[in-house]
């Protein structure tokens, strides 16, 4: 029997065209085992589902204990009797395959809807919009319902964790910068993964932080090491990868070829890649092939000088919508011996927790006034400002506004590391620069997307150990982020 096409499959198509190939052709017996995050990731939707539907309050036809051609014989019986909700149905058409969480009768048809643990929408706000990886799936629906003669229009919508039903309209052009409509993405996303299922499509894997909680994750960085790709080179991804391949295809060839022989006034032969943007890709290649390459500093890195410094990292769990942990490692006089750990612990994920955490955090930066405070990324900043929103009694947005202020509070990341920094790593995340750097995380396996899975169970079990683990972790962090700032200062401008 053909393979069908499946929603999601189009879900992980958008993420990476790679997985789909591996997850169809790909040896079995070279997967990782599963990542305990992402188990985590389909229990709660499973279990926000079965939430959502047991507290519905209009009636519909549920077919959840059903299975493959017996729930689809039913789905279409109850299509053809026009009943008014139906949740976990199964439809198919062709070769597409669809299992809506529901399909709501209007205006003579079906619309299909999922029921999803996450917002809607990404983006903030008025800048908000539908996002693509639910589109396509509702879409495979909508397409089925098409052919099937029974849809109500390409529309489609999806409720949310915010109790929210979010409208997806497939005949909406997305915007100036991408002047596609969905139901187009749609299209696009089907075509390949046919190719991909008829093997008229050799995909490549691609490396990106995505890939470490995906199953083929092994296989695919040896393949990728094996090969020297380009996407081992930081900021160089699948698009740019793709574009540059025909003339330049492993590392060691990027290192070889001067990146002048490719410019052409004021662009490049590649086609969205600038000359200044060539020219860094070149010089990563050429310290990730070089022997004994250390990391250089382009310039001198302006920062603040105060005798206290606070290096600060959150955790933050997606899934509740909680910010649980303000975690510093406070330091004093570039004397590590005086270091000290100090956290803020939402003990229990309710409003009531996570406001009392954020107050606490923010009077011990205050009375700490003055001092320089460390962070990797703008993570930090954008949960401060979300959680002045959610607690706009605990400080004002001018205060938030101040704190971050780059006087006395630097983003290492984007401040600092890419701004004036090169190094012979393929990416520049803390984990991967403080390792460079010889620090070495307590956790065999520290990551965020574990932190969460660790507070889940602190959560249901209340265990002092996984408590633990996750302070650990956290202190980890922050110190690792002092470690990089150490190793910074001790770089030398060429």
């Amino acid at each position: 029997m053909k393979t069908p096409v499946t929603a999601s499959m189009l879900y992980d198509l958008l993420t990476c065209p790679h997985r789909v190939t591996m997850d169809l052709y790909g040896d079995v017996s070279r997967r990782d085992e599963p990542n305990p995050f992402v188990q985590l990731l389909w229990e709660k939707g499973s279990l926000f589902e079965k939430e959502v539907v047991g507290k519905l309050k209009i009636p519909f036809l549920d077919l959840s204990i059903y299975s493959e051609d017996e729930k689809e014989r039913l789905t279409t019986e109850a299509m053809q009797r026009g009943e008014s909700l139906i949740y976990s149905g199964r439809i198919s058409e062709g070769d597409l395959l669809g299992v809506p969480d529901l399909l709501r009768k209007e205006d003579g048809g079906y619309i299909a809807g999922d029921i999803k643990s996450g917002a809607g929408e990404e983006g903030q706000e008025d800048l908000s919009k539908p996002k693509e990886h639910y589109a396509v799936q509702l879409a495979l629906y909508t397409d089925i319902l098409e052919r099937k003669g029974l849809s109500a229009g390409r529309r489609a919508f999806v409720w949310d964790i915010h109790g929210e039903e979010v409208p997806y309209d497939f005949t909406k052009v997305l915007g100036k910068r991408n002047p596609k409509t969905l139901w187009q993405i749609y299209e696009e996303c089907l075509a390949e993964a046919r190719a991909i299922i008829a093997q008229n499509e050799v995909t490549l894997p691609a490396y990106s932080s995505v890939c470490k909680l995906c199953q083929w994750h092994t296989e695919c960085t040896d393949r990728l090491t094996k090969e020297g790709d380009l996407t081992l080179i930081p900021e160089l991804g699948r698009a740019k990868r793709d574009v540059m391949m025909e003339r330049i295809r492993t590392i060691h060839d990027l290192a070889e070829n001067h990146p002048d022989s490719f410019v052409v006034g004021k662009k490049t032969v590649f086609l969205g890649i600038g000359p200044d943007t060539l020219r860094k890709f070149y010089e990563r290649a050429k310290l990730q092939t070089s022997d004994g390459a250390g990391p250089l500093l382009l310039a001198p890195p302006a920062l603040p000088d105060h005798e206290l410094e606070l290096f600060f990292d959150i955790e933050v769990d997606p899934m509740r919508d909680i910010c649980y942990l303000h975690g510093f490692v406070e330091r004093r006089g570039l004397d590590c011996a005086t270091e000290k750990f100090v956290y803020f612990f939402a003990e229990q994920p309710t409003p009531q927790d996570e406001k009392a955490a954020f107050a606490d955090a923010l009077n011990y930066m205050r009375t700490n006034r003055p001092c320089a405070i460390y962070y990797y990324s703008k993570y930090e900043r954008t949960i401060y400002r979300e959680l002045r929103e959610k607690y706009p009694d605990i400080c004002s947005a001018e205060e938030i506004e101040e704190l971050f202020d780059p006087a006395h509070a630097i983003d290492l990341y984007n401040d600092v590391v890419r701004k004036v920094t090169e190094w012979p790593t393929r990416d520049y995340s803390i984990k991967t620069l403080a390792r460079y750097l010889g620090f070495k995380w307590r956790d065999t396996h520290p990551s965020g997307a574990a932190s969460i899975e660790w507070f889940d169970r602190w959560v249901k079990t209340a265990d002092p150990d996984v408590r633990q683990r996750i302070l650990d972790y956290n202190e980890d962090d922050c110190i690792a982020t002092r470690v990089l700032l150490d190793g910074i200062r001790r770089l030398v401008q060429p």
